[in-house]
């Protein structure tokens, strides 16, 4: 199959030139540079906060109006941002181990794209006399394995982990006291 040059699937995997593709960006070996999600899983592990202090008990207290609740939150985030998307990280992947259905629809969806990814390396992948190009390889493969992510209920552990991730870093965020050093910042703040 001959690229296209504004194709951004179409592109090899692995190359490192200008018009690499989107999937080849994200998954690249591990020697080549342009791994955005091992770039940004680098980045995120480099910036967490100590989970000793994240979780320790005597840094917790009841904000005493609103104003403090909100600037406890905003400056919670800002500091525990990496901390916070691995527990909304933790959070997905308990959602995916303990449900049994949902792994199997995963596999499902894995199997369709690599069948369909297979089949296109072969000959071009031709559906009514039309040939298939990636995007509409992975909306045939999110086609198929629709029926079985609706029967493992996917909608709803979709909306449980962000209803548990808003659940546990919203009250960390607004019950967690500032830093010293954001006290001192907020208290020589004009008013």
């Amino acid at each position: 199959m001959a690229d296209k040059a504004g194709d951004p699937f179409g592109a090899e995997l692995g190359t490192d030139q200008p018009g690499t593709s989107i999937m080849g960006r994200l998954w690249l070996p591990k020697g080549l540079s342009g791994n955005i999600a091992k770039e940004w899983l680098d980045r995120r592990r480099k910036s967490i906060r100590p989970w000793a202090s994240f979780v320790d008990q005597r840094k917790f207290s009841k904000p005493r109006n609103f104003g403090e609740l909100c600037q406890r939150v905003v400056r919670n985030l800002d500091t525990y941002h990496s901390n916070y998307t691995f527990i909304f990280l933790g959070l997905i992947l308990y959602c995916i181990i303990s449900s049994p259905m949902l792994l199997i629809a995963l596999a499902v969806f894995a199997g369709a794209f690599y069948i369909i990814h297979l089949k296109s390396l072969e000959k071009k992948l031709v559906v009514f006399g039309r040939e298939l190009t990636q995007g509409h390889q992975l909306g045939l493969a999110g086609g198929v394995s629709f029926p079985v992510f609706w029967l493992a209920g996917a909608g709803t552990a979709v909306f449980w982990v962000l209803g548990a991730t808003l659940a546990v870093i919203g009250s960390h965020a607004a019950f967690r006291e500032l830093e010293s050093s954001d006290m001192e910042e907020l208290l020589m703040e004009p008013v």
